[in-house]
């Protein structure tokens, strides 16, 4: 089986791919102190609630936060005996060119994300990632990633208007009834919520202007499915792209 680690700025994932399915998926807050033997504890104890015993024969890793990547290593080396693959490193290969300036270093997960919308939906799309920055992400018709942009992220953006602004609560992301807000709360909700859909929308229409072509618009991450509430531009929404794109990664590495 094959253990899957997708490690974010803010959390990092683990789901276990039995070649047809994910069996389960686990979530833990990224912290680069974390040794192997605490992921390992960690890990085993939530499998065993869930009943799962998981052979794991193979590890590949994504990661946004560089220095997890030695400890995640050393997991997958002492309790699995392999030696894991990172996206990013030469020894990982990728389906799909990458067609930016020359020296332009890509975020793993901006490229797992180009493969595996690449492989479920084709050519021609705009992923739109909501982690803790927003990303939008160009795959050409060929499957080529080929750019995007980088927007603060949705928690980030409230999270610095109220350490910023002193007389301004902390508040969660939802979709307000109104966009004319009649108290403070609902205000920044409605500025944050009703923001975004106007970024989302605006990027998107920008992105196929310049491009010139109709394009799909996929949305991924936690608060994907929130703002598509919004009329946000999406064709589509899919929480399990980045793991999707790991298995196909994985594959072609074995296969070539």
């Amino acid at each position: 089986m094959l253990l899957a680690i997708d490690c974010g700025n803010t959390n990092t994932v683990f789901s276990i791919w039995d070649g047809t399915r994910f069996l389960c998926t686990l979530r833990t807050a990224t912290e680069h102190q974390r040794t192997a033997d605490q992921y390992f504890v960690w890990f085993s104890t939530l499998i065993g609630h869930h009943g799962i015993r998981a052979d794991i024969t193979d590890v590949i890793i994504s990661s946004t936060v560089p220095r997890v990547v030695f400890n995640l290593r050393v997991f997958a080396d002492r309790y699995f005996g392999c030696r894991p693959l990172v996206v990013g490193k030469p020894e990982c290969r990728l389906p799909v060119d990458v067609r930016v300036d020359p020296g332009t270093q890509v975020g793993p997960d901006r490229l797992v994300n180009t493969v595996a919308g690449h492989d479920l939906y084709g050519g021609d799309l705009i992923i739109v990632d909501f982690g803790t920055a927003t990303t939008f992400d160009v795959v050409a018709r060929d499957g080529a990633y080929i750019g995007g942009v980088i927007a603060p992220g949705v928690n980030l953006s409230l999270q610095a208007l109220h350490e910023a602004a002193a007389a301004l609560p902390h508040v969660d992301v939802t979709r307000p009834d109104r966009v004319i807000g009649t108290n403070t709360v609902d205000c920044m909700q409605s500025g944050v919520f009703w923001g975004y859909v106007g970024l989302i929308n605006g990027i998107c229409e920008r992105i196929k202007a310049e491009r010139g072509r109709a394009m799909k618009v996929i949305g991924t991450g936690g608060l994907a499915p929130l703002f598509q509430q919004g009329d946000a531009a999406f064709d589509g929404v899919n929480d399990d792209l980045t793991m999707h794109g790991l298995t196909v990664i994985h594959s072609y590495n074995k296969e070539g």
